[in-house]
């Protein structure tokens, strides 16, 4: 309990606040954070004295098979704070890193989005959100901090439908109901990566695609992209032998793999999540479709998931990722690999590509806080048409609706046990336009 003191019948505490609101500088200097529950959260991480005025959640699915990736993820987060000294301008924030999943689901969870997404809201103290890591979960928190006013910054969601070109009714300004927007990503949206696996089928020589997803956000929106760059492109010669869904909880793909081999598809696009049963699925289709071409999106980057549950199956698979490999960062990308690979007793040619987006989500965040008024509005107003140089993953502009100019896809290719950078892919805009519905 505080202590206080008087000082001729008024309290120093109000004299203070009066002198405070006399010059315009706001009360908010004067607070202590409130630490987020410990059900959903860790411990509050703050290195400066006393206690930080506010708190930045990241909100990331830290069970299931994304595990290894997303916990890296928070130890990039975490890294960034400290080397920020854990303030922002003239503020002082403090970190915590919440779960949006479950044990249950083994991903993300709708419900806990939601609950998440309220207790950020509810708590005065949260002055910005960094998340999510799945579209789905993003659907959800969104216009909760919407109506909170609360900034969030994802380091990867890539659905279209948040942003920009709706892929369903009402998107995306279903998403902000106040109608400003209070989200951004720093990581390419779908229509860059389906137009550069697009393009990745046409080098390898593809004439027929049988394209799957996952019926979620993200993978029905970035199969959708890719499905929509294919038929808008008589020049990429390619053909869409069939757009189905699978079924996350079957315990045979046996039929669609039947069905893939009767198109005469040459490859095999898995739009959504590995821990969708991914696995199951890479090796029922290798099974029917033995020379098949299988290429995914980010949704498979967990490399060693992925070669793990598929074992054999994934092999010579293709999957792509925004950004650029370790060998093609910039001097401060290949900077913050090695100092935060340092870290964590990983080489920076090891550090997850993710990582880097995890950090450079942290510096957008805490660049708009320190050019804020310390309210969670000034914070929203501060993101869009922002510039960025020297971060993690380069330099790059957040337009109007939070989107980056940063293009460049990365394609990996499953090779044993590894999945080495297999070449780089930078969409032209006539492409990308195509990928809208």
């Amino acid at each position: 309990m505080r202590k206080r003191l008087f000082m001729g019948g008024i309290g120093i505490a109000a004299v203070a606040a009066l002198a405070l609101a006399a010059t315009g500088i706001a009360r908010v200097a004067m607070r202590s954070a409130t630490p987020l529950p410990a059900s959903s959260c860790s411990a509050l991480q703050y290195g400066g004295s006393g206690s930080p005025q506010f708190i930045v959640a990241s909100d990331l699915p830290l069970q299931g098979s994304s595990r290894a990736q997303t916990i890296e993820m928070t130890k990039a987060i975490s890294f960034e704070f400290k080397h920020a000294g854990y303030k922002a301008g003239k503020y002082t924030v403090g970190y915590q890193s919440c779960d949006d999943s479950t044990a249950q689901a083994g991903k993300w969870d709708p419900a806990k989005c939601s609950a998440n997404a309220g207790n950020y809201s509810r708590d005065s103290s949260v002055i910005g959100v960094i998340g999510t890591f799945n579209s789905g979960c993003a659907e959800i928190e969104v216009p909760i901090l919407n109506r909170a006013g609360l900034a969030e910054i994802s380091p990867a969601n890539t659905y279209i439908g948040l942003t920009h070109k709706p892929a369903l009714p009402g998107e995306p300004n279903k998403y902000y109901p106040t109608g400003k927007r209070n989200y951004a990503r720093v990581v390419a949206a779908d229509d860059f990566q389906g137009s550069a696996d697009a393009l990745l089928m046409q080098q390898l020589h593809v004439k027929s695609v049988y394209i799957l997803n996952d019926k979620e956000a993200y993978g029905f929106g970035v199969a959708s992209a890719v499905r929509n760059v294919i038929a808008g492109s008589k020049s990429l010669g390619i053909k869409v032998a069939g757009f189905a869904a699978w079924d996350p909880k079957a315990s045979s793909y046996q039929d669609i793999a039947s069905k893939i081999s009767a198109s005469g598809a040459d490859a095999i696009y898995l739009g959504g999540l590995e821990c969708e049963n991914g696995g199951k699925l890479i090796k029922d289709l290798r099974a029917g479709n033995a020379t098949a071409k299988l290429i995914a999106p980010d949704g498979f980057s967990s490399f060693s998931s992925t070669i793990k549950d598929a074992g054999a199956a994934s092999n010579g698979m293709y999957i792509s990722i925004a950004g650029e490999p370790y060998k093609n960062l910039p001097p401060a990308g290949k900077a913050f690999a090695q100092a935060f690979g340092k870290s964590i007793g990983e080489a920076a040619s090891k550090v997850n590509p993710y990582s880097n987006y995890g950090a450079t989500a942290t510096i957008v965040l805490l660049d708009a806080i320190a050019k804020s008024g310390g309210t969670r509005g000034t914070v929203t107003s501060h993101i869009y048409g922002s510039s960025f140089t020297n971060t993690p993953i380069g330099n790059f502009a957040l337009n109007a609706n939070g989107d980056t100019n940063a293009g460049v896809i990365s394609i990996y290719k499953v090779n044993g046990n590894n999945a080495p950078f297999f070449k780089l892919i930078s969409p032209p805009a006539s492409l990308v336009a195509l990928a809208k519905p």
